[in-house]
């Protein structure tokens, strides 16, 4: 017995050793958190406010600031021994507590991005701030007069010349060619700074960097491509009669101008039934405002100190932002009372209540979604009631026979527009891997290579020109687009749970989401109040009992 006791006595001192050194361990990461946090949240909330003020009134000085402070914040998170110190911490695998290994990856991610030569790094903010600023202020011009981007998408959805429609779609092209040069510059800097830490491009180092990687994501386009090749095909073919009977030409002859979106990223309202009607003079503002108090969801702090209508300078799209993880959550946009704004302030406001509703007892590092395409999956789930007719009855008072009339269109729609942004998504992520592959190459042609390819688009005559880098995400959100197509997987399965384990229906028949406190209810404690405290799978497996998984998107919207 003696023995027994000795030998116990030695596993338990033992194990009290190990635990002290993990614990000295955790109190090294917690103190370096906490002085780290001290000194860069300050210039966050400075950058978030800078770059609101840039964005809402196109003034220099703004986006000056914004870059030094972009500088000061990477420089803040560049230092060797620091990193060093996060590398060897990770690798050491004793930090067990959940909340600080989850911070401890995202500040060794956050290091790891910044470990290049200052002066390279200076160059990447420098352009970069400069690419943006050319960007946002530009506009083009039509006829001899500047027209903003809210004035092209109406043209293209109600233009029924053709010469104008051609003009609005080269006039949103324009930015790409007055960019286009220092947009290379920027990506081979990327580039450049990625090598410098070990990857093949800053495609590669990008994905792998926010927790994800490169041969799923090709699994997942492939897989997407292969079940969408014949849907698509289909609904398209029937789309190109309905447009080129409306345009007195051959199906043959439509070119990309005649399909009501520069990128043909959105469904033509075509199919008998114009749904902007519904939306005329209702004010979709107060739509989503009603809509969202209606869900347990309120939004009227966040619209309060929003932006939302067009002026001259101001960003021309829309985007939600979170200031200082406090609370202080605004949106932008470019509002018209149409189905298309409908569907961009419901989306915006995904985004605002994901940052609005974290936990704000969670440490500041973890105070943000779990996932960039965990917040899109929210504002998605919410953008696609715009076209839902049980939503579109409760919300617009329409009468059954409204109701009845818009569903004979309103499943087509999303269906196609779900099929389609699939398609528009694999243009952008093939395109953007092979840009910073070989930014050297025909990056014009290749673009209409893939256009061709997975939308079915001709190219238009003549020289192709650099109109893609008109596409915003190349210059703000570099290797980001993938993330709205897996937002839309997860939106589905999101759905799906919701409709089955939360509200406990049979089916999603007649579900119009308007008034249910439940679905807030769920999304505030599964989704949103735990913020980045799991990494982006643990957190859609504790929300829904599985993994991220494509299934529930096929079988909402292809099979």
């Amino acid at each position: 017995m003696k023995q027994l006791s000795f030998v116990v006595f030695f596993i338990i001192l033992l194990l009290t050793l190990a635990g002290c050194a993990n614990n000295t361990q955790e109190s090294q990461l917690q103190e370096f958190i906490t002085a780290h946090v001290a000194k860069i949240e300050p210039l966050s909330d400075q950058a978030n406010l800078t770059y609101w003020d840039a964005s809402t009134t196109g003034k220099p000085e703004h986006y000056d600031k914004f870059r030094d402070l972009q500088t000061k914040i990477r420089q803040a998170q560049s230092d060797p021994q620091q990193y060093a110190f996060l590398k060897k911490m990770r690798q050491s695998g004793k930090v067990k507590d959940a909340g600080l290994a989850r911070q401890l990856d995202k500040l060794y991610y956050a290091f790891l991005q910044n470990q290049i030569e200052p002066e390279l790094l200076r160059q990447v903010v420098e352009v970069d701030t400069k690419v943006q600023k050319r960007y946002n202020n530009f506009r083009g011009t039509m006829e001899g007069r500047k027209v903003t981007n809210s004035e092209v998408y109406t043209i293209l959805t109600t233009e029924e010349d053709t010469r104008k429609r051609e003009l609005a779609w080269k006039a949103s092209k324009q930015v790409g060619e007055a960019i286009i040069d220092d947009l290379i510059q920027l990506v081979k800097l990327r580039n450049r700074a990625a090598r410098h830490l070990g990857f093949d491009n800053y495609h590669t180092f990008s994905i792998t960097t926010t927790e994800q990687n490169v041969r799923e994501l090709d699994a997942i386009f492939a897989e997407l491509e292969a079940l969408t090749d014949e849907p698509f095909s289909r609904l398209k073919e029937e789309l190109d009669r309905i447009l080129a009977d409306g345009y007195g030409i051959a199906p043959q002859d439509l070119m990309p101008w005649h399909y009501h979106d520069p990128f043909f990223q959105r469904t033509p309202l075509v199919y008998e039934l114009d749904l902007d009607r519904y939306y005329k003079d209702r004010d979709v503002k107060e739509l989503s405002k009603k809509y969202y108090a209606g869900i347990g969801l309120p939004v009227d702090d966040i619209l309060a100190r929003s932006d939302l209508y067009d002026r001259e300078n101001k960003y021309p799209h829309a985007f939600s932002t979170d200031l200082n993880r406090k609370g202080d959550v605004r949106i932008l946009c470019n509002l018209q009372d149409t189905e298309r704004w409908m569907e961009t302030i419901l989306h915006e406001l995904g985004h605002a209540v994901y940052s609005k509703y974290h936990d704000r007892d969670e440490p500041w590092l973890l105070r943000e979604p779990a996932h960039s395409f965990t917040t899109e999956a929210v504002a998605m789930f919410f953008g696609r009631l715009s076209r839902n007719a049980a939503w579109m009855q409760e919300m617009l008072d329409l009468s059954d026979a409204e109701r009845a009339e818009i569903e004979q269109v309103s499943e087509k729609y999303l269906r196609f527009q779900q099929i389609l942004f699939a398609r528009w998504a694999m243009v952008m992520y093939n395109f953007e891997k092979q840009l910073y592959a070989d930014p050297d190459q025909d990056l014009n042609d290749l673009w209409w290579d893939l256009v061709e390819k997975y939308q079915l688009i001709r190219r238009p005559p003549g020289p192709a020109d650099a109109g893609w880098a008109s596409k915003l995400h190349f210059t703000t959100a570099p290797c980001y687009y993938h993330n709205y197509m897996l937002g839309e997987l997860l939106a589905s399965q999101l759905h799906h749970y919701i409709v089955h384990k939360v509200l406990k229906l049979d089916s999603d028949e007649n579900v119009s989401y308007v008034g249910d406190k439940a679905l807030g209810d769920y999304l505030r404690r599964k989704v949103l109040a735990p913020g980045a405290l799991y990494h982006w799978n643990g957190m859609i497996e504790r929300a829904t009992g599985e993994p991220l998984t494509p299934k529930y998107f096929v079988d909402q919207f292809v099979k």
